[in-house]
C-alpha cells in the first residue's frame, strides 16, 4: 500500500511540476494576469478539473512560482554578503551569483521582473515578502562587519534593500544582454560593481 502511495504522490508532484513549468513558458509572451488555466493544462496534456488538484488559481500558481525563482536564492545570498571576504570580493561575488542565476534561469528572472509590479495581488505581495526577507538577511550579514558599530537597526535595514535593490536592478541588466556580444556582458559586470561600490563607499561616510 505505501508503495502504491509512493508512486501516487511521485506522480502528484511531477504533474504539478510539469504545470508550473508550462506556465513558465506560456508567461514568456504575457503577463499571468491574462493567462488561462487552460493554456496550462493544454500545454500539459491534463484535463483542466486536474489543474485544481495542485493549485487554487492561477494567481495560486503565481505564488509558486514566486517561491521556485526565489525561494532556493536565500543561502546563497546570505553567503554572498558573508563578511568572511573584503568589500570588494563580495561585490564581485554577488555580481557572479546574479549573472549565474540569470543565464541558468532567465524565464524565472523575467517573470518575477514583470510580475513584481504586475497586476495579480497575491503574486506582488509573494515578492514584496521574499525581497523582504533578502533584506532581513543581508542586514544580518551587514551587523556583524565591524563597518556597522555604531549604525541603527533602521539605517542596516535601509543599507540592506539598497544592496537588494542593486541586485535587481542588475539581474534586470543581464537578463537585457542575455543574447548579447562577450563585451556588452562585462561592461555589465563592471557597472554593476561600480555602482555597488559606490553604495559602499557611502557608507563608510554614513556616520560623518
Amino acid at each position: 500500500m505505501s508503495h502504491t502511495l509512493g508512486i501516487r504522490q511521485a506522480q502528484k508532484q511531477k504533474t504539478r511540476q510539469a504545470l508550473l513549468d508550462a506556465a513558465l513558458v506560456l508567461l514568456e509572451e504575457q503577463s499571468l494576469s491574462s493567462l488561462g488555466l487552460r493554456e496550462v493544462t493544454r500545454a500539459v496534456g491534463v484535463a483542466p478539473t486536474a489543474f485544481y488538484r495542485h493549485f487554487r488559481s492561477t494567481a495560486d500558481l503565481g505564488v509558486a512560482l514566486v517561491e521556485e525563482a526565489l525561494g532556493s536564492l536565500h543561502p546563497m545570498i546570505r553567503t554572498t554578503v558573508s563578511t568572511s571576504d573584503d568589500h570588494t570580493q563580495r561585490i564581485q561575488r554577488a555580481v557572479e551569483l546574479i549573472a549565474g542565476h540569470v543565464d541558468a534561469y532567465p524565464a524565472h528572472v523575467r517573470f518575477i521582473a514583470r510580475e513584481r509590479h504586475g497586476g495579480v495581488q497575491p503574486v506582488r505581495e509573494a515578492i514584496r515578502e521574499q525581497l523582504a526577507r533578502f533584506g532581513q538577511e543581508v542586514k544580518d550579514e551587514l551587523a556583524k562587519d565591524p563597518v556597522s558599530v555604531g549604525w541603527s537597526d533602521d539605517d542596516l535595514l535601509m543599507l540592506a534593500n539598497l544592496y537588494v535593490d542593486q541586485m535587481l536592478i542588475t539581474a534586470s541588466l543581464f537578463l537585457e544582454a542575455l543574447e548579447a556580444p562577450a563585451e556588452e556582458r562585462e561592461r555589465v559586470c563592471q557597472v554593476a560593481e561600480r555602482q555597488m561600490r559606490l553604495i559602499g563607499t557611502g557608507r563608510q561616510h554614513w556616520l560623518d
